[in-house]
């Protein structure tokens, strides 16, 4: 199939597929007049590409991945040698956890700057970082235990 047909049926852009094939990662053969044309086993291997970039790995991960990923993504054997692979896949969850604890970080402080800025405005019924309805104390101000001086003994 020639490179527009491999487009349509992936739903990815001909400029997508010209880049994978830049990267290494997609190999079409040429024919006499130099147009790319594609086996059937192309379409798998583009879902499997879009599948692994959308999972956070990026173009050079499949690269490092492509003598044990090539057989697996084009239905043939798997790896001989999965150590790369695992490797990859290891770094990429590590990335991904520490970019999720980042996040939950920015999360919790934005519940928490929220939480305040409702307290101020009598934000009682509101969710606090837990997702509980705030309730509000004497006074109206559902943080006020937290906005007070202790008396001194």
């Amino acid at each position: 199939m020639r490179i527009g047909e491999l487009a349509r049926t992936t739903g990815v852009t001909t400029r997508a597929l010209r880049y994978y094939e830049e990267q290494g990662l997609l190999r079409p053969d040429r024919t006499a007049n130099g147009y790319r044309s594609y086996g059937e086993g192309a379409v798998r291997v583009v879902e499997n590409i879009r599948l692994l970039l959308a999972a956070g790995l990026t173009t050079e991960d499949l690269r490092l991945l492509d003598g044990c990923l090539r057989d697996e993504l084009t239905g043939g054997h798997r790896c001989a040698d999965p150590a790369p692979k695992i490797e990859v896949f290891e770094q990429r969850l590590a990335l991904l956890q520490a970019r999720i604890a980042d996040l939950a970080a920015v999360r919790d402080q934005l519940l928490d700057r929220l939480a305040d800025l409702r307290g101020q405005s009598g934000g009682a019924g509101q969710p606090d970082r837990t997702g509980q309805p705030r309730r509000a104390a004497p006074g109206g101000c559902p943080d006020a235990a937290a906005h007070t001086v202790p008396a001194a003994a």
